[in-house]
């Protein structure tokens, strides 16, 4: 995007800068600041029945649509917006490196984690992400967050030198990820009947977002939210499970299900992009990070969103004569714009694109 994504970014601007929970929660004081606390958590219903999860998918026979996997897929995207995805082709080692830097990232003194802290008026670098009042709630956990595709736009001077293979563990996972997203989005075309091509060419050379979480322990686990709940702004995303603590949960019927990690699985969902471009077909799904009053709880997310010149709609293949559009079109930068402006709360960034009735 080059000089004219600079300007843009610069206009739409960064994050409100906020204290560090790392560092607040090593003094493991029981005294909460306010700001992080959650009286709406006591009300809310988390289903305890363990046999209700998310589909899991089989990628290896999804490339060859083998034993009804595209039938499955299809499924998954439409019913729950979130899968295990298994037999993706990334090799373990890949991984277990990544999660070893990240995990070794975070170890480090707060003196040189603020070293790649987020400059202002940016999204990147170390910190927290969506603050954008003084008196908002906050979440209980602090992310490096790092845009490694297009490689024209990355930003070196904020990817750390320590762990000293860091760059090199993100670079080959950042690679395999975005193949294998753009490989699902592919499938996902077949199934709505649309070339695959074209929607793929969309993503191919897109922008990709990692966003590396660190969220401490907390004695009042129960009264603070590790992420606020919401739908992810962007097309898809690949969560990898970074250590054994979980905490994601995912909204469905109105009630909040904890989700298993699958060993070796990367946990997809749909994000508001897809939904808007199958015109809601499929549909993201608002999910939240709880937190762990014990043991620190550390995620990676690597956001999927298509390139500059790509407009935010309904794909017009999928508008028919007895078809309208459920959403608006709009240009890429006026998408990004609302992303940014405002804080996370559910599904609202759809509230901003949807049409009438």
């Amino acid at each position: 995007m080059g000089s004219e994504e600079s300007i843009t970014r610069k206009e739409i601007g960064g994050s409100l800068p906020v204290a560090n929970v790392q560092a607040l929660a090593s003094n493991n004081s029981s005294d909460i600041p306010i700001r992080y606390l959650r009286p709406e958590l006591q009300s809310e219903e988390v289903l305890v029945d363990e046999s209700l999860q998310i589909p899991t998918i089989d990628m290896r026979k999804l490339m060859v649509d083998e034993d009804g996997e595209m039938e499955r897929f299809h499924f998954a995207c439409k019913d729950w917006g979130f899968f295990q995805l298994f037999n993706h082709g990334v090799e373990d080692k890949v991984i277990e490196k990544m999660k070893m830097d990240i995990q070794e990232f975070f170890k480090l003194p707060l003196e040189e984690k603020n070293s790649y802290a987020q400059p202002p008026n940016d999204i990147e670098g170390y910190g927290q992400a969506f603050v954008v009042s003084e008196d908002q709630k906050l979440d209980w956990g602090d992310m490096l967050f790092l845009l490694p595709q297009p490689l024209s736009q990355r930003k070196m001077s904020l990817w750390p030198v320590k762990p000293t293979s860091f760059r090199e563990t993100l670079e080959k996972y950042s690679s395999e990820l975005h193949k294998i997203s753009v490989n699902l989005l592919k499938s996902m075309a077949k199934n709505l009947d649309i070339d695959p091509e074209k929607l793929a060419r969309m993503f191919e050379d897109g922008k990709q977002g990692v966003s590396m979480n660190y969220y401490p322990p907390c004695v009042h686990a129960d009264k603070v939210m590790g992420i606020t709940p919401h739908s992810d702004a962007t097309g898809l995303t690949l969560l990898l499970q970074v250590n054994e603590v979980q905490g994601l949960q995912i909204k469905k019927n109105g009630k909040w299900v904890p989700i298993r990690p699958v060993p070796g699985a990367f946990i997809v969902n749909i994000g508001d992009i897809i939904e808007i471009m199958s015109n809601g077909e499929y549909k993201s799904i608002e999910h939240r990070a709880v937190v762990n009053p014990e043991n620190e709880r550390l995620s990676m997310a690597a956001f999927h969103s298509p390139n500059d010149q790509t407009m935010i709609g309904p794909l017009p293949d999928l508008i028919k004569e007895n078809s309208a559009a459920n959403y608006k079109t709009i240009n890429s930068e006026e998408f990004v714009r609302i992303i940014i402006t405002n804080k996370l709360d559910g599904k609202s960034l759809l509230g901003h694109m949807k049409l009438a009735d």
